[in-house]
């Protein structure tokens, strides 16, 4: 059979129904073996980015893998950002880039370039992909397929790439005499796994102000019924990071809010008076602990299970002190702490509990002098509204800066809702070729938040979502240039703008005539009272494009300033009310700007 024939029907074996592609000379013969099948379809985009970016978004909402195809060059280099964003977020997607024939490849020449678009795209992408290989020889098609969707899917997840070249893609091949790839043995739980499963449970029972940090490798791991188990033996509160807000609905006794740099005020006052937290999944990176890693939970005993010990290893290294670090599966750990866990008690948590319920009542992230703004849109209050509205099972994918963090502030997740971003990569203009992605994925409501500079970057996208007529809800959250570096550009240069707004020589279109003349329909909503205009938004068929109109000064609040420890948001507390929430010693004051930044 010819060996595009193979991968195509590779491919389709894995379970992926669509692949994101954009043609080119190097690609078309793998695209014209997708194309004579029935059971997967390639699904053209208007760049390869967005392409990158649809596949990672497919890949979460399935749950399986996301595949995207390019050609040699430019086409494979145009996949890099949205390959980066699968890597850091641990995602299974393949890639495939078509490649020069063997026979033009410039191998070990110091030649810059023999083949037309040459270009070494194994060595560009093997930092941010679990493998990246070259095929040049027909007969390791299998083996190189096969291990790559093996190490995409095993172990700590993430990205792989094959750069094939275009005449072997148009090889011929017997299939029944290919190499095969072996898959390792894999390993079982230890008993160094029960022992610190053991010592976990003792921790847990000696602890006074308990708190569970769920992460995304919950979700990764197929763990997410097993965490909700563990928090109901348990009966600890629980402070989801951002990958983790839709593993429990927000109105959940037990949920105290997420924390971190840009979370709720009563997420990290609960985190930093914990005296025992118990993460699962999560590589506390600094968005979340802060830039002063030592000041995280530092009156806590702290146990920390991640799969990969590469990121356990770090923390002595940032000066983070873990008191249990533990290597392990979540799959495993779970299966032997929720043993031990049987007939479970710890200690009486009622003064914790009315702890939590204090600073949570106190710090309402949409507080009522809010809705009382008479000019545009005050993006907490259309958050607030959005989360009345939404469909109960809606996916519901926000873009980057602050359209992300009004959004993970502000939207309050219920139900079977599910929630997703590039977390850890966060590019401006994820949102717009995700949802189209997400949409291919499921029949369920897709609702995208964007921003004016985000939506700006993949903004061709419009023309496959029109095309396709998927009926993704777009809203942007127009502040008229880069709000969160306005913002930072107040704190750290005493407000000198430059490169974020029309005044400072950033260029900003009309992006509802844009979507106008993609053949979107559209709607605008510029105050208060237009905000019921949201349901007749999300009940809208097909797609549709609302902006919503908000003042250019809007900040976003609470968000730390860098030097302080997260419990001490800006803007800051009166000092005296501040310690009066801290149940372990205040630090003492930085010397860093007290404003928003």
């Amino acid at each position: 059979m010819k060996l595009s024939d193979y991968i195509a029907q590779f491919l389709a074996e894995q379970g992926i129904g669509h692949v994101f592609v954009i043609t080119g000379g190097c690609i078309v013969h793998t695209i014209d073996s997708l194309a004579k099948r029935d059971d997967i379809k390639y699904i053209p985009v208007q760049h390869e980015q967005a392409g990158a970016m649809a596949a990672d978004a497919y890949a979460r909402v399935t749950g399986g893998m996301g595949a995207a195809l390019a050609t040699s060059g430019p086409g494979a280099t145009n996949l890099l950002t949205g390959v980066c964003c699968a890597y850091y977020d641990s995602i299974p997607t393949i890639f495939i880039t078509g490649q020069v024939p063997s026979g033009q490849l410039k191998r070990a020449s110091k030649s810059r370039q023999i083949g037309f678009q040459e270009t070494d795209v194994v060595s560009i992408f093997s930092t941010v992909t679990k493998y990246a290989v070259l095929v040049d020889d027909p007969k390791r098609i299998r083996y190189e397929l096969e291990k790559a969707v093996y190490l995409a899917r095993s172990g700590r997840p993430g990205p792989v790439l094959l750069d094939v070249c275009d005449d072997v893609q148009r090889a011929d091949i017997d299939p029944e005499k290919l190499e095969g790839f072996r898959i390792p043995d894999e390993k079982h739980a230890s008993a160094a796994l029960e022992a610190a499963a053991e010592e976990c449970v003792r921790l847990m029972r000696e602890a006074k102000r308990p708190v569970i940090i769920p992460g995304g490798g919950i979700r990764l791991s197929n763990t997410v019924q097993q965490f909700r188990d563990l928090a109901d033996r348990a009966g600890f509160p629980v402070a989801p990071t951002w990958a983790a807000v839709d593993f429990l609905p927000y109105t959940d006794p037990r949920v105290v809010g997420t924390f971190g740099v840009s979370s709720e005020r009563a997420g990290n006052f609960v985190v930093q008076n914990a005296d025992f937290v118990l993460a699962l999944g999560t590589r506390l990176d600094t968005h979340e602990i802060g830039p002063r890693a030592s000041t995280f939970a530092r009156g806590a005993k702290k146990v920390v299970v991640d799969l990969d010990q590469a990121e356990l290893d770090k923390y002595g290294a940032i000066g983070l002190r873990v008191d249990l670090p533990v290597c392990a599966d979540l799959r495993d750990f779970f299966a032997v702490l929720l043993k031990k866990l049987a007939g479970f008690k710890g200690q009486d948590l009622a003064e914790w509990r009315s702890y939590i319920d204090g600073v949570k009542s106190r710090y309402p992230i949409c507080p009522p002098q809010y809705r009382d703004q008479e000019d545009k849109v005050n993006p907490y209050v259309f958050m607030e509204t959005l989360s009345q509205e939404l469909p109960d099972e809606a996916v519901v994918i926000p873009d980057c800066g602050g359209n992300l963090i009004w959004t993970m502030q502000g939207l309050h997740l219920r139900g079977r809702q599910r929630l997703i971003t590039s977390f850890n990569h966060s590019p401006m203009g994820y949102s717009v070729p995700a949802s189209m992605g997400a949409a291919f994925a499921t029949s369920k409501p897709v609702i995208c938040i964007t921003g004016d500079g985000g939506c700006q970057m993949n903004v061709q996208e419009l023309a496959t979502i029109a095309y396709y007529q998927l009926p993704v809800k777009i809203f942007l959250l127009d502040n008229h240039g880069h709000g969160i570096i306005k913002q930072t550009l107040d704190t750290w240069l005493n407000s000198r703008y430059h490169a974020i707004n029309t005044d400072s020589g950033l260029a900003m279109p009309d992006l509802v005539k844009v979507a106008q003349a993609y053949g979107i329909k559209t709607e605008s909503i510029g105050s208060h009272a237009e905000l019921g205009k949201v349901r007749d938004v999300l009940a809208a068929k097909g797609p549709i494009f609302c902006r919503i109109d908000m003042r250019q000064d809007q900040v976003l609040e609470p968000k730390l300033v860098f030097g302080r420890p997260i419990e001490d948001s800006a803007p800051l507390l009166d000092r005296a009310e501040f310690k009066k929430n801290m149940l372990v010693p205040p630090l003492d004051e930085p010397k860093v700007p007290a404003k928003v930044g």
